[in-house]
């Protein structure tokens, strides 16, 4: 008998995970992971983390498997928390739930399950995991889950092999409805139980709260550039290359406050993300206005009228070398090599037609239709059919 380590989360998910691992015959415990401390930045009055646990430790006693909770506060803090931080100080939004995927969930967590003598450790994640053999030896595919509308690969796109190797994903085959049916069928306390939202493992966090306890608010402005702007109907020059027509339309627009008009306050622009629309507090424009850039330097916001703005678009974006990760290695590309791809920029968005471009200092995504709102410290990641097979963050 295989042992396997469930991350018992206390949702249903990995509550039906850890039932159907015990009825495949594994020998299975369950792990809480308490991740966070800090109450005074989460929305909810009573402690989420408490009502998880106690989920969790009732869900194991009902399939009769041992339990117990893990404190990984400090590891997340300093994995996670502190580079959230650095991150929305230097301008870039980071993605908390992929981070805490490659660094909490599948290498602190690991580490702790396989200290228990388990041979896996298993997620409530909807993805695949298939193991295929060249020249003797062993390579681990992470495929999209079969549940299209809940596919979760994304959030794994920064797995290594190593990993991969240690890690099952029970409930991939399966749709959100079904896996509700089984924790319903076998009486689990969870089987109602709505998604979490929020950051990973830390419940709902007010995010500017979250983000003032380090960076300190401060007033500046909010301009609105118009359509009209200049830097939207500029004529591309003449490229000497390839390589010089990507970096060309990898470029943001470095705007200033005069390509626009002062149409609000805001209390610190690395508050805000592209794309964002709530929370500008502008009201009377015909469109709703959209955060098209944020410049941290000089503390201003830079937004655009309604969801087609030119501002929101553009159609490369680059990956430096050392933030660059392929979860099939055996298919990285050379300097030079190029790759058809489909790939996406956020959880959820459809898939995309984009062409890889491996250069000199990093890889340039080429997309077939110009991407809105891409963000500087999310990530990319690039499927080869239903196999996502590398990722990296946009820089």
């Amino acid at each position: 008998m295989k042992r396997v380590v469930v991350g018992l989360s206390g949702g249903v998910d990995s509550s039906v995970a850890a039932y159907l691992l015990k009825e495949q015959g594994y020998e299975v415990i369950g792990l809480f992971m308490k991740n966070w401390h800090d109450d005074s930045v989460t929305i909810s009055r009573e402690c989420e983390w408490v009502e998880d646990s106690n989920d969790a430790m009732m869900v194991a006693e009902k399939l009769g498997i041992p339990f117990q909770t893990v404190d990984l506060s400090a590891e997340y803090k300093e994995r996670i928390v502190d580079y959230m931080f650095g991150e929305y100080e230097r301008g870039r939004t980071p993605n908390p739930d992929v981070l805490c995927n490659r660094e909490i969930k599948f290498d602190v967590f690991l580490k702790i399950a396989l200290s228990l003598g388990a041979d896996y450790v298993a997620t409530g994640h909807y993805c695949r995991k298939e193991v295929i053999s060249e020249n003797e030896k062993d390579i681990y595919r992470l495929l999209a889950g079969r549940d299209n509308n809940k596919d979760q690969s994304y959030f794994l796109c920064q797995l290594s092999q190593e990993q991969l190797s240690k890690t099952l994903f029970p409930i991939g085959e399966l749709t959100k409805p079904e896996v509700r049916e089984i924790a319903a069928r076998e009486e689990l306390v969870t089987a109602g139980k709505k998604d979490s939202q929020g950051l990973c493992f830390v419940g709902k966090v007010r995010l500017p709260e979250f983000l003032q306890q380090k960076l300190k608010p401060k007033e500046g402005v909010i301009v609105e550039v118009p359509v009209s702007n200049e830097n939207y109907n500029k004529e591309a020059p003449q490229f000497k290359n390839r390589e010089e027509e990507l970096a060309y339309h990898a470029q943001k627009i470095s705007y200033a406050v005069t390509d626009g008009k002062v149409v609000g306050k805001h209390l610190g622009a690395h508050y805000f993300t592209k794309g964002q629309r709530k929370g500008l507090n502008v009201g009377g424009t015909p469109e709703p206005l959209f955060v098209i850039d944020t410049d941290v330097e000089e503390n201003v916001i830079y937004t655009g009228q309604g969801k087609e703005h030119p501002g929101l678009f553009r159609r490369t974006l680059f990956v430096a070398d050392d933030e660059l990760h392929w979860v099939r290695q055996d298919l990285a590309l050379p300097v030079d090599g190029t790759m058809e791809v489909m790939a996406r920029i956020r959880y959820r968005q459809p898939l995309q037609k984009a062409t890889l471009y491996q250069v000199d200092g990093g890889m340039y995504v080429d997309f077939e239709n110009p991407q809105s709102a891409i963000t500087e410290g999310q990530f990319v990641a690039w499927y080869v059919e239903d196999e996502l097979i590398g990722s990296g963050v946009i820089s």
